[in-house]
């Protein structure tokens, strides 16, 4: 994990992708896509089911890192309509009452409401206001003066090349002048290049096998 402050507020970015908020006891994800593997393998595709128990086992071991009083997912929790995997997350959430667990509500979460009420999840519609910081899915055109977009949906990553000109894509905390994107929580997602400039903040994430169990968070320069 890694301690950055922005807007006045200090955050902890862990390699886990995910952002801790202090002084709020609050935890932030984004993207995590649950039920993907699920909605491919119902179209004949034979993804490993494995991907659930992974997810749902990172977030765990977030829990317990950090005990938030309130997780924020800031959209796309679920890939798409229901299936066994919301059954599952609704379990997990069940055994962890003192816990507050959220959802801005991001353009995969097409679930009916009895659904999300089963989970027992508070949802927000975006931009979801927790001031210094405007919490929302996509990245929002308006900002408040005072206030900080923090959002998913674009999965960010950034292209490391060495020295043979070989490259690797590498998931990342994208922080610009007023917009903050992190990276996609859930294991069975897509990446897309972030382009940057003078002044961005760029967080890479270094997956496990490559650095420590538990991976690190580290900021790079361009």
């Amino acid at each position: 994990m890694l301690k950055t402050e922005l807007q006045g507020e200090q955050l902890i970015l862990d390699a886990e992708k995910a952002i801790y908020w202090p002084r709020r006891k609050v935890l932030l994800l984004a993207d995590l896509h649950l039920g993907k593997a699920e909605h491919f393998r119902r179209e004949g595709l034979p993804v490993p089911m494995a991907i659930r128990t992974k997810n749902l086992k990172r977030l765990n071991g977030l829990l317990k890192k950090y005990t938030p009083e309130r997780v924020i997912f800031l959209g796309d929790l679920f890939h798409s309509l229901h299936n066994e995997s919301w059954t599952v997350f609704c379990d997990f959430l069940k055994k962890r009452p003192a816990i507050s667990f959220e959802l801005v509500i991001g353009n995969h979460d097409i679930l009916s409401e009895p659904d999300y009420s089963a989970a027992g999840l508070t949802l927000h519609d975006e931009p979801y206001l927790q001031a210094p910081f405007i919490l929302s899915h996509h990245p929002q055109e308006e900002i408040l003066e005072g206030y900080y977009n923090l959002y998913g949906h674009i999965h960010p990553c950034v292209y490391l090349q060495g020295l043979g000109k070989q490259y690797m894509r590498v998931a990342c905390f994208h922080f610009g002048k007023y917009h903050g994107v992190l990276p996609a929580f859930g294991e069975f997602t897509g990446m897309a290049k972030m382009e940057t400039v003078e002044g961005d903040r760029v967080f890479i994430v270094v997956a496990p096998q490559l650095a420590t169990e538990t991976g690190i968070v580290k900021q790079v320069s361009f």
